[in-house]
């Protein structure tokens, strides 16, 4: 049993990375706002994207067949959806100057819980991740007969407890290299990164498309 339990924590925390680790739109977002917003509000933004992550993941692990029925039925216009929701905030981030927005703490307080919330919905909007999680379930043999309740609880803080390390790390090393960055540099950046998902958003519509279209 307690070779049970050490398996699934480590595969569960191995998991948790490997789902955070892609460096998506989500992973760019926080990347954006660690180096326009500071480190706390990025830590926020991961927060919530493993939250996502974790609802996902319970999920899969309950076996939700009608979910994901659902989910490859409408997967084309599910991705449209996504796309589009990419495009706008894409459109926001390009005409938006960061230089213009790194508030003084003590005068514009950073609205942590709007980090946080858009972490979740811009993780939350990508439902085909259900499908890479069911992978990673499978790979690690996640969903083992041979484990009672109290093995897929130690299972699942360990998914959360690996995607929350994957954002720690991730925000302390750009935070490291933040003073390399001047304000041009920041504001470059910033436009180069909403084109990486305005371009991300318009291939995904695109692929789509082509999907629906017989």
């Amino acid at each position: 049993m307690l070779e049970h339990l050490a398996y699934i924590i480590f595969s569960g925390f191995i998991i948790g990375v490997f789902i955070s680790a892609p460096m998506g739109p989500i992973g760019m977002l926080v990347i954006q706002r660690t180096l326009s917003k500071g480190r706390t509000a990025a830590l926020y933004t991961g927060v919530g994207a493993a939250l996502s992550d974790l609802l996902y993941c319970l999920l899969s692990g309950l076996g939700l067949s009608l979910v994901t029925d659902f989910i490859e039925s409408n997967k084309a216009i599910l991705q449209i959806v996504g796309s589009l929701v990419l495009i706008i905030y894409g459109i926001y981030l390009f005409r938006n100057n960061p230089t213009q927005t790194i508030p003084r703490p003590a005068e514009t307080p950073t609205n942590y819980w709007r980090d946080f919330a858009t972490g979740f919905l811009f993780t939350f909007s990508n439902p085909l991740i259900l499908f890479f999680i069911i992978g990673l379930f499978a790979r690690f043999n996640f969903m083992d007969s041979n484990y009672v309740y109290y093995h897929y609880i130690a299972g699942y803080l360990a998914i959360i407890a690996g995607a929350l390390t994957w954002w720690f790390l991730i925000t302390y090393f750009v935070d490291k290299v933040r003073g390399r960055f001047n304000m041009r540099t920041l504001w470059v950046l910033n436009r180069a990164i909403a084109g990486v998902l305005i371009g991300m958003a318009l291939f995904g519509t695109v692929h789509a498309i082509q999907n629906l279209v017989p």
